[in-house]
């Protein structure tokens, strides 16, 4: 017996929507038709809901092992089914750092036990992220690892930039770079700019991002490595990776949510679930990074899911850890304020959380067809609600958008023909 979705609507090829049924056996999709009968198949009632290739993550902190209070592999990845994703990829500043063959196989075992969506481990370039020693990458490889970055700190040393992405290259592995310079960025808690003067709080210049950017695709276009940019908020960068593009370097680059819909002069005050890094910048980087999204400089939407205990977030702005959450709410914020506003169309925000993510870190996935994977998520466009941090899912209930109405929210995901989330009372 297979899992029947009747009459959802979908987009086909060239972005149209069109309404019909899909057909799911063995973890595959078998049938897309206008009508396709029952036969006895489990069905689900999609009628004026639509269904999407299953949502991709490529930054998300699971924070295991070793942050298990701030989040699990198990949370997590419910978190992330919640909020429609059936791929994440998980960074490796967890303690210890996702440095070691066995830290790697040791997360995609949990993931496989406890996990519920697939999880790509991205494995540290240095060891103990400390940027002085390059760790094995074709061990790290074998073991499982998807990528290498040094999330949560920059390598400092060009040299060891050059030296991974030379070793990087040979093995068909991206460089996933979180941008900073510390030398620039150091004691920082928020944008350099006019909320960073008018709270007496040290800022953190957008320099400190866009050197390393510029240093580093510089690096790409000489060794030919694959290099991903993680985050990206500041202006120049966005100049940065769309003259490397034009010049044919292999540069890619992913936005935050909230890098999108936030700038500095948004923050309240000295609220603590305002603080990541990077972090919320000037209204012009804020327009800089939306024009580079809809014109295709920056080719994917990331969350940086970053969970942290409620007690880790009320030490102030000045003490609390950088970050926020963002998988349970990415797609209702992104389709309320980029969609519905005219900013993108529903087939460009769809296209840059399933195909290009996947293009980019070679997999399988997002798209609808007859012998693709059966990763779908199912979506009420006219579901209007606030986001609520106390009924997430994530450990994690750090957020700036918390009361925001917004409309668009996941009402069930499946990852391989499987339910794994589903709203209740969502569908009849």
């Amino acid at each position: 017996m297979g899992l029947l979705l009747k009459q959802a609507y979908m987009l086909n090829h060239s972005g149209e929507q069109i309404v019909g049924d899909i057909l799911v056996e063995n973890g595959k999709i078998t049938a897309l038709e206008e009508q396709i009968a029952d036969r006895g198949h489990r069905e689900i009632n999609c009628r004026n809901k639509w269904v999407f290739p299953g949502f991709i993550d490529v930054h998300v902190h699971l924070r295991e092992p070793g942050f298990e209070a701030k989040e699990t592999i198990e949370s997590g990845t419910r978190a992330a089914a919640r909020g429609g994703f059936t791929t994440i990829f998980c960074m490796p500043n967890t303690n210890p750092p996702l440095d070691q063959p066995e830290l790697i196989k040791q997360v995609l075992n949990t993931a496989v036990r406890e996990g519920v969506v697939h999880v790509h481990p991205i494995a540290a370039i240095t060891k103990h992220q400390q940027g002085e020693e390059l760790t094995d990458f074709f061990a790290l490889k074998e073991a499982g690892a998807a990528a290498l970055s040094d999330d949560g700190v920059g390598v400092q040393s060009s040299h060891m930039m050059k030296q991974a992405m030379i070793k990087a290259k040979l093995l068909g592995l991206p460089i996933v770079a979180h941008c900073e310079d510390d030398t620039l960025a150091a004691g920082g808690v928020v944008h350099e700019g006019a909320f960073s003067q008018r709270h007496g709080l040290p800022g953190i210049p957008s320099d400190s991002e866009y050197i390393h950017v510029g240093r580093d695709i510089l690096l790409a276009e000489e060794t030919g490595a694959r290099y991903h940019v993680c985050h990206i908020s500041a202006k120049e960068s966005v100049r940065l990776v769309r003259e490397g593009k034009q010049r044919g370097v292999k540069v890619t680059a992913e936005v935050a949510p909230h890098h999108l819909l936030l700038c500095d002069e948004d923050i309240p005050g000295p609220d603590p679930n305002f603080k990541m890094n990077p972090p919320l910048r000037s209204k012009t980087d804020q327009q800089a990074v939306v024009k580079g999204l809809v014109d295709g400089t920056i080719d994917v939407i990331a969350t940086d899911h970053a969970p942290h205990t409620e007690e880790e977030k009320a030490q102030g702005m000045l003490k609390a850890p950088f970050g926020i959450v963002g998988l349970e709410t990415a797609f209702p914020l992104l389709y309320t304020h980029l969609v519905k506003t005219g900013i993108l169309s529903l087939a460009q925000l769809v296209e840059k959380m399933t195909v290009k993510p996947a293009e980019i870190f070679g997999l399988n996935k997002g798209r609808l067809g007859i012998g693709a994977d059966a990763d779908l998520t199912v979506v009420d466009l006219d579901l209007e609600q606030p986001i609520r941090p106390e009924h997430f899912l994530s450990k994690g209930r750090n957020t700036p958008f918390a009361g925001w109405i917004c409309h668009g929210w996941p009402i069930a995901t499946i990852v391989n023909g499987t339910v794994v989330w589903q709203a209740q009372a969502s569908m009849v």
